[in-house]
């Protein structure tokens, strides 16, 4: 049985991966040469300790405060596009208390599964990505921050995330190799790292030894369809078949879905990351700035990762140094000693995230078409929820019972 997977992101190769292993034959397809997106310059980041969906109730009207200023954490460039209302409309609608609760336990689950499985792959002779399960902290430098990290830490507990409030003096004890400005931090020892770009290289390779077949450059243009069923794809260069397809092409998976008649409230949420290798500055953990929205990511030993921003903006639009600005302004205000040099533009990655109006990803099998599986929408999250979501893939596509109750990601919910 033949699966071809559109999209060479994490979702789509871990998809790949555990297609592979139950025994079909699979061929991965993306418009790009799979050696830049959004799977690399992120935090690599794997965190049950995210179990609050995007869109949380204050984050509109936070939104458009932060609009005003060209180095915030979060930005919304105003838009007639239809696309761009819909979503938008729909974001407002979920962010509501009740919807950050529902989505609590779905978002723990996916995540600690995981966690399991990226624990697995780092133990496969060749597939090395730097795994270190130290943990993550989260700082916070205001008393309503402080406040906030409080009902933090007891909803974690309450969904058995293990979260513990510390206050500066442990904090600079965990972290010993520079002075920190902050009044405490939340330590998640739950949480892991990895080297993304490490990842998704020795991936597509283990995965090339596998057998998985790669087409690069080459973009997907329309579906070829009878009754209900997908025959196959149409491409910039060709035609192919397959018995069943996985749409996994991260902000351009919506398109896609429309010409199956599939509504997916989505937008590129474009973020920045400076990466410096054998830099001066130092951290032990993964770090989030909870005020600033950066994180900090230390990387395969001798590496240091900055990134940030929420840019909502049209997928052609020139990328704005001054968001890096404010990354590297607000480590600063964290880490007084460290004075990070603005690199050239060249030396600056960006990529768009592929944010759902809802804040959950899309995974499941499409009822229109029942050999289509859709596996996109993870926002900031497609590293954590990557190895997770193609084991879904997986289940869905063989019918055997899922690993955990994937409801809240319906992939119709929206139509």
């Amino acid at each position: 049985m033949e699966v071809i997977i559109i999209g060479g992101g994490i979702i789509g190769l871990s998809s790949a991966f555990y297609l592979q292993q139950a025994g079909y034959t699979v061929t991965v397809i993306d418009r790009t040469d799979m050696q830049q997106g959004c799977s690399y310059g992120n935090a690599g980041y794997i965190c049950p300790s995210h179990f609050v969906p995007l869109a949380t109730p204050g984050i509109v009207r936070q939104g458009l405060k932060w609009m005003m200023d060209p180095k915030s954490p979060f930005y919304i460039k105003p838009s007639l596009s239809s696309s761009m209302i819909s979503w938008g409309w729909q974001f407002m609608k979920s962010a509501t208390k009740s919807h950050v609760e529902r989505s609590a336990v779905p978002l723990r689950d996916i995540a600690l599964l995981s966690k399991q499985l990226y624990e697995e792959w780092s133990r496969i002779p060749g597939l090395d990505f730097s795994y270190d399960p130290k943990g993550m902290l989260e700082l916070f430098n205001t008393e309503e921050n402080a406040h906030h990290a409080e009902h933090t830490v007891k909803d974690a507990l309450a969904l058995g995330i293990d979260a513990r409030l510390i206050d500066h003096q442990t904090l600079q004890q965990m972290e010993p190799d520079t002075p920190i400005k902050a009044l405490g931090a939340i330590y998640f020892p739950g949480d892991a790292q990895l080297y993304p770009n490490q990842l998704m290289q020795n991936l597509i390779k283990y995965l090339r030894q596998q057998g998985v077949r790669f087409i690069g450059n080459e973009e997907v243009t329309a579906f070829i369809t009878e009754g209900n069923k997908v025959q196959g794809i149409k491409t910039t260069t060709g035609f192919h078949t397959a018995d069943h397809v996985v749409l996994a092409a991260g902000v351009w998976s919506r398109e896609l879905a429309q010409q199956l008649r599939l509504n997916i409230p989505m937008v590129g949420g474009r973020g920045y990351s400076v990466t410096f290798e054998d830099a001066p500055y130092k951290v032990r953990h993964s770090v989030i700035l909870s005020e600033a929205r950066v994180a900090i990511s230390p990387m395969n030993g001798n590496k240091i990762r900055f990134g940030g921003t929420m840019e909502i903006t049209g997928l052609n639009a020139p990328p704005r140094m001054q968001r890096v600005e404010g990354i590297l302004a607000s480590v600063k205000r964290y880490f007084p000693a460290y004075d990070i040099p603005l690199p050239a533009p060249e030396k600056v990655w960006y990529g768009y995230r592929p944010c759902s109006a809802d804040g959950l990803p899309h995974i499941g099998t499409m009822e229109r078409y029942p050999n289509v599986t859709v596996a996109t929408g993870h926002s900031m999250l497609g590293i954590s929820l990557g190895a997770a979501t193609g084991k879904l893939v997986s289940e869905l596509v063989s019918h055997v019972p899922a690993s955990m109750d994937i409801t809240p990601f319906k992939v119709e919910r929206f139509s």
